[in-house]
């Protein structure tokens, strides 16, 4: 049987007494003090209706390479905290507050431990536990999404293929997914680089088709954190995605709906562009796939109005380096959903 308590827990394993097909995976972005190294290491795992498909794994990204590899690890060899965010996958462990790597395999070798601190999840209340809001609570959802940390910085260093890397005074972010499967079609963004009068300054961004009843819906969330304040625009808040335009360079993507700390309106303008990335796995209902293309070299331009009293108030505007980007399947399915085009 489920565990209830995950419910407002979103950082906790949700895998326990889930039927097959089940995914769930914990995404770590790094980058170090300098900005020279940028990574996503990215545990989770699998379980499949087919034997031997159930596994878990250990997955990773160079953003500066687009190298990736998958380490794939026995099912058994996964293990998960009842109470805590305490995640082991053979050798390796994963926390809120740090990650302990020791992979040496073909594919690639990372180990060593990096440690964080001053990390602030999505919040989470009785009637909204966290950055799924209502949905949370809708047993049929294809995908599940948390965001553990919005910006935390990072001590410690990793040997990565034999190279030292001290990611000291860098910064960080932890999100994660649950479910089914990811969707037919989604884009993600993400960063938390903004700039030294911003640290702590956090975008993140998504849209997807979601699969409803006998339906679908064009389903968005995002979140911009700046000044301890949290800035949302969901579809369970009401906002209005007014434009989503998809380049070859860039995407274009604005919106409106009530939110800040008197639930006024403001409209969010972003432009995402695209750069080189690396290819991820993804969950399918039978499989882990390759097919996520995703970069940690975009850059996202923000700005924040607040409309009042007929007026354009500029609350932030800033661009976002280091950024996390992936846009994936027939994006032009969630404009006709949403009626863009």
């Amino acid at each position: 049987m489920p565990d209830l308590r995950s419910i407002w827990r979103p950082a906790l394993y949700h895998g326990r007494g889930k039927q097959p097909p089940f995914f769930e995976g914990w995404y770590f972005k790094l980058v170090d003090a300098g900005e020279q190294h940028r990574y996503a290491v990215i545990p989770g795992v699998f379980i499949g209706r087919e034997p031997g498909a159930s596994h878990a794994f250990v997955q990773t990204l160079d953003g500066a390479t687009g190298r990736t590899a998958y380490h794939r690890y026995p099912f058994e060899a996964f293990q998960a905290a009842r109470d805590e965010f305490d995640i082991r996958i053979g050798p390796n462990r994963f926390r809120a507050d740090r990650i302990e790597l020791d992979i040496d395999r073909p594919e690639g070798r990372m180990a060593g431990e990096l440690r964080f601190a001053g990390g602030a999840p999505w919040p989470v209340t009785l009637t909204s536990p966290g950055i799924m809001g209502p949905y949370t609570f809708a047993p049929f959802m294809e995908c599940y999404h948390g965001v553990l940390s919005f910006d935390h910085s990072i001590a410690g260093s990793l040997s990565i293929d034999g190279a030292a890397r001290d990611f000291t005074g860098g910064r960080g972010y932890i999100e994660k997914d649950w479910g089914q499967a990811f969707p037919k079609a989604w884009i993600w963004m993400q960063s938390n680089h903004f700039g030294e009068a911003a640290v702590g300054a956090c975008l993140t961004a998504s849209v997807a088709i979601i699969p409803w009843l006998r339906g679908a819906f064009p389903g968005f969330i995002v979140g911009l954190r700046h000044g301890g304040q949290l800035y949302r625009f969901a579809t369970y808040t009401g906002a209005v995605i007014e434009r989503l335009d998809l380049a070859d360079t860039h995407v274009t993507w604005h919106m409106t709906g009530r939110t800040g700390p008197r639930h006024t309106p403001h409209r969010l303008e972003i432009v995402a562009w695209r750069a080189e990335g690396g290819l991820l796995h993804s969950p399918e209902r039978v499989v882990m796939l390759q097919r996520v293309l995703e970069s940690l070299t975009a850059r996202i331009d923000v700005r924040l109005l607040a409309l009042t009293g007929g007026q354009e108030g500029v609350i932030f505007e800033r661009t976002g380096r280091h950024a996390g980007l992936e846009i994936v399947g027939p994006i032009q399915e969630i404009q006709k959903l949403a009626r863009l085009v």
